[in-house]
Parts: C-alpha cells; sequence; structure tokens
C-alpha cells in the first residue's frame, strides 16, 4: 500500500525522506515535488525501474526520460559538458533551465530512446533536493497518467497512479505555469529547442552566441534536436507542453548517505513498509489516513 508523507511537518519529512530513499534503491517508484509539477521518480540505472516508471503513466521508450540532478556539480556524472553548458548551468540552477546534452558514454543505463542523449535539469525546491542527495540519479517523469493532467499535488498524483508508487511526498501545491527552457547543448553552437522559464535575453547575457528557437537559418547544433520533445517528455508527454514544466529528468547527484538508509538490505516491499509504518508514531493520521 502506498504510503504518503506530509513534507511541510518536520518529522513526517525526516520519515518520508528515508522511506522514499529506500524505495528508490529498491527499484520502486516515489512521487516527489519539483518547482514546477510534481514527478513520478526511479532509480535511473535499473532499467527495470525506469520501465515501471513508464508503465504506471502508461507510455512508452519512445519519449525517453530526462534527468533532474541535486548538485550542479553532479550532472558531469551523467552527460558531456562543455564551456557554454558548464556556464549556463553555473547562472540557472537550480532552477528552470534544461540541457540538451550528449550521455556520458560509460553509463549503463536504458532511459528510453534517447539517440545518445539526455535532458538534465536541476530543480529548485528544497525537498526534491534534498531526496535526490539520498538516492544519487533518478529518471523523473510528470506525474500523472498519459493523457491526463499533471499533478500539482502529491494527492492529485496518487488519485492518477495509485499504488503503482510505493511513496508520496507531499510539498503543497505547485504554482508554476511555465516548463523550463531547453536547451540544445551538443553541437558547437547552443540553441533553445523550447522557450520557456528562462527567457533568450537572459540566456544570451551569459552566452551571447546562442540561437533561438525561431532561428531556422542556422544549422541545428544536433540531429538531437530534430526530436527535443523525445528527450523532454514534458514538452510532449500528454499535452504538457503547454503546461508546466519539463519534469521528466533524470537526477544525477552526490549520493550522500542518509545515516539510517544504509543499514538493512535495500528492500522496500509491503511488509517493509507497514513496518515502518507501524513505527511512525503519526502513522494513523499520516501514512494511513492518506489511504483512503
Amino acid at each position: 500500500m502506498a504510503l504518503l508523507y506530509d513534507c511541510s511537518d518536520p518529522t513526517k519529512r525526516t520519515r518520508g525522506m528515508g522511506v522514499a530513499a529506500r524505495a528508490i534503491k529498491a527499484g520502486r517508484l516515489v512521487v516527489l515535488p519539483t518547482d514546477t509539477v510534481y514527478g513520478v521518480g526511479a532509480d535511473a540505472f535499473s532499467p527495470e525501474a525506469i520501465r515501471k516508471l513508464l508503465d504506471a503513466k502508461g507510455r512508452g521508450p519512445d519519449m525517453p526520460v530526462p534527468v533532474l540532478v541535486g548538485s550542479a556539480d553532479a550532472w558531469t556524472g551523467v552527460a558531456v559538458t562543455n564551456e557554454a553548458s558548464e556556464a549556463l548551468a553555473a547562472v540557472f540552477w537550480p532552477g528552470g533551465l534544461s540541457l540538451l546534452c550528449q550521455e556520458q558514454p560509460s553509463l549503463d543505463w536504458n532511459l528510453g530512446d534517447t539517440g545518445g542523449t539526455v535532458v538534465v535539469r536541476m530543480p529548485q525546491h528544497d525537498v526534491a533536493l534534498e531526496l535526490l542527495r539520498k538516492t544519487g540519479p533518478m529518471g523523473v517523469s510528470s506525474a500523472n497518467l498519459s493523457g491526463h493532467p499533471p499533478a500539482r499535488s502529491a494527492q492529485e498524483a496518487r488519485e492518477q497512479l495509485g499504488d503503482a508508487i510505493a511513496v508520496y511526498l507531499e510539498g503543497g501545491m505547485t504554482a508554476a505555469d511555465v516548463p523550463s527552457t531547453i536547451v540544445d547543448v551538443t553541437g558547437e553552437v547552443p540553441r533553445v529547442v523550447r522557450a520557456g522559464a528562462i527567457s533568450l535575453e537572459r540566456l544570451r547575457e551569459v552566452v551571447p552566441e546562442i540561437i533561438g528557437p525561431e532561428d531556422e537559418s542556422t544549422e541545428p547544433a544536433s540531429a538531437a534536436t530534430a526530436e527535443p520533445t523525445a528527450q523532454d517528455g514534458d514538452a510532449q508527454d500528454d499535452g504538457d507542453a503547454a503546461g508546466p514544466e519539463v519534469v521528466d529528468e533524470v537526477v544525477a547527484v552526490d549520493a550522500e548517505q542518509d545515516d539510517g538508509d544504509a543499514a538493512g538490505p535495500e528492500v522496500v516491499d509491503e511488509v517493509v513498509v507497514a513496518d515502518d509504518a507501524a513505527h511512525d508514531d503519526d502513522a494513523g493520521e499520516n501514512d494511513g489516513a492518506a489511504e483512503k
């Protein structure tokens, strides 16, 4: 049975973070807030977990999962960077900028039909960042069924995804109504492939040569830009392009170990979750009541 933790309560937030981190490490799914819409996250390096994520949403590998990062340095472990991408990340992360990069060739993962690229972003939300620093890289897609609007609270996500998710982290209603800006940095000249939260003018203050999405006279940075939405599940996932942000992203993070997370097997099944809830003084109010 899925658990829901109210992260506005410090005690429940601490407990929820530990349970969520163990769930991710066990190959299960977690719903978490970001600075735009809610996302459903999985271990980026577990093909089975990514398959569960796609199955839960009712979508296929033709719309691969992007990547969120929990620190500005951690993304270099999953993506090939260059001077332009590093400059953009230094200014606009955490925040509403997604970078379309070549993935690190040494990675053994399967995010879908990526064509050797990956969309990476660092979200500006304390709950998301705290979890990401516990789990390491996560595939994160918008928390909604295919064809349905993206969730703006954990409860909304739960109404759509139900027990396909092990843990829901409630961080309140999201307010963003603008998607992230996506910049393709795979070629010699960076190019905006989706306009969004960060304007072209602001981007050019950092990288003056960047190409706008309307400029078709210049050669695209790479073949990957021909299908930017395939890399950015938010952009074409269930009509989300008109709605909030690219939450389909993978989270490359400093894998800081929670003091309690390392102990015991990394298996979170119904028995373990039930045992955890039984020891939560607020389980009846928080975890049980959430499962109406």
